[in-house]
């Protein structure tokens, strides 16, 4: 019966652990195996499997917009029922004496006392009789109690979090279209001849960027959180940013290099991270983002703009190892979490999400 007690020991530690380190911990745990990534990894490659029994494009995006609400909950839920297994088994490997019906000492007599405790409805028919009973039953009340306070305290963090993530998003709307297009942005600044205010707004985004990388490494659930509208995404808005920041560089407009360069350095910081933060592998795909004729597209439509592209065959070497050592991990972040990703060129015109219903 020893072993029991050892088994609820080794869940709860790791339950505790897990906890600490997914909740409480402010810095990524480099660990691959934890409790909450195998789970997070298990279900979701499960949920997006799920998908296909959805025809319909809206129903899809609702089905994957569920996932990240729900599997919190499923993970707190697993939590709690840990634990309280734990101190099951603990005071059924040691046949705790215990006031039951009957006399029972099963492990659901057990299971039930130890529920009863870690949440506080108390059963007048069950409780410890010895001295070690009631020590270990004040020990899980009080876990129980620490555990809603955790969770209680987490829960608006984690929102606040997203919250910030989304207003930004929500806020490129107006300036760079849904879906996001670095091209789209440039021409509507383009239109009021307001260089300074893209500089505004590469500093803006250098800050969301650190932001974006510091919340959804200490909080890695957040990735897993749709945005609200269905053309907007962080991982596309962080594309977005690199594709700017790179056209800025390859540029005519020296007096911006600064500060494109400072939000490509963080922007693309923060899209190496996350790849390796969730084990994604970073690859190419046999789609060009941007074609030997894309870019002659694009050098025509910024020819006479204060964002002219540099000529030369140095400049489009940088362009190209600029993309280069980004773009592999913006599609290993769009593959696993099923959030497209647009080319330089968007075929098609760009319509700002207010814009749609009118």
């Amino acid at each position: 019966m020893i072993s029991f007690t050892f088994l609820g020991i080794v869940i709860i530690l790791i339950i505790l652990v897990d906890a600490f380190e997914t909740i409480i911990l402010p810095r990524r745990v480099n660990r691959r195996i934890r409790l909450s990534r195998i789970f997070y990894r298990t279900l979701w490659n499960l949920w997006k499997k799920g998908k296909k029994l959805f025809k319909s494009p809206d129903d899809t995006k609702v089905y994957l917009g569920i996932f990240g609400p729900l599997s919190l909950i499923i993970l707190i839920t697993i939590w709690a029922i840990g634990l309280i297994l734990g101190f099951a088994l603990i005071n059924y490997g040691l046949q705790t004496d215990i006031q039951s019906p009957h006399r029972a000492k099963d492990f659901i007599t057990y299971f039930n006392l130890s529920g009863a405790i870690f949440f506080p409805v108390g059963l007048a028919d069950t409780y410890p009789l010895q001295t070690f009973g009631k020590f270990l039953s004040v020990i899980e009340g009080g876990m129980g109690f620490a555990f809603l306070a955790m969770v209680i305290g987490y829960l608006p963090v984690l929102y606040q979090a997203f919250s910030r993530r989304e207003v930004n998003i929500n806020l490129l709307d107006s300036h760079a279209g849904s879906p996001p297009s670095a091209l789209y942005l440039i021409q509507q600044l383009e239109k009021e001849n307001v260089s300074q205010e893209l500089k505004d707004q590469l500093e803006k985004w250098e800050r969301w960027c650190a932001e974006l990388l510091e919340t959804h490494l200490s909080y890695p659930v957040l990735a897993y959180y749709r945005s609200q509208h269905d053309d907007q995404s962080w991982i596309a808005a962080l594309l977005m940013i690199l594709d700017l920041s790179t056209l800025v560089l390859v540029s005519k407009n020296k007096d911006l290099h600064n500060a494109a360069k400072a939000t490509f350095a963080i922007a693309r910081h923060a899209a190496v991270d996350l790849t390796q933060a969730f084990y994604l592998q970073p690859h190419s795909t046999d789609h060009d983002r941007l074609s030997k004729k894309d870019l002659a597209i694009l050098r025509k439509l910024l020819k006479d703009s204060h964002f002219a592209l540099r000529e030369g065959e140095q400049v489009e070497k940088k362009l190209l190892y600029l993309r280069g050592i980004y773009e592999p991990h913006m599609h290993a972040l769009s593959d696993y979490f099923l959030m497209p990703i647009t080319p330089f060129i968007v075929e098609g015109e760009i319509v700002e999400a207010w814009r749609k219903n009118i």
